[in-house]
């Protein structure tokens, strides 16, 4: 078991642990509710961490994780409702359209 990475939040953390579980990685989040004892300790200690259970699966779930983080930024129109569509989405937010190819 590795940690991979620490998280600002708890709601980044599950988000970043689900996304690499979908992709293959066994995951989870470690120190979830660690923000309580914020205070007794310092609070960069109370953060909490995302995990990767099985220990070679470090670096493609690092490799995986930043590409998530980093998410292509496209324009596009909708070929359905004619929307304007900005950033990593893939499908209309208005008609529910997919992305053309």
């Amino acid at each position: 078991m590795r940690r991979l990475t620490v998280a600002p939040n708890l709601a980044l953390a599950t988000l970043w642990a689900d996304m690499l579980t979908q992709g293959g990685f066994d995951a989870s989040v470690q120190r979830a509710y660690a923000s309580s004892i914020a205070g007794e300790v310092p609070p960069d200690q109370c953060l909490p961490e995302v995990w990767v259970m099985n220990d070679e699966q470090l670096e493609p779930a690092r490799t995986l994780l930043d590409q998530l983080r980093h998410a292509p930024h496209r324009v596009w129109v909708c070929p359905g409702c004619h929307e304007r569509i900005e950033g990593p989405f893939e499908q209309c937010w208005s008609c529910g359209a997919a992305m053309p190819a």
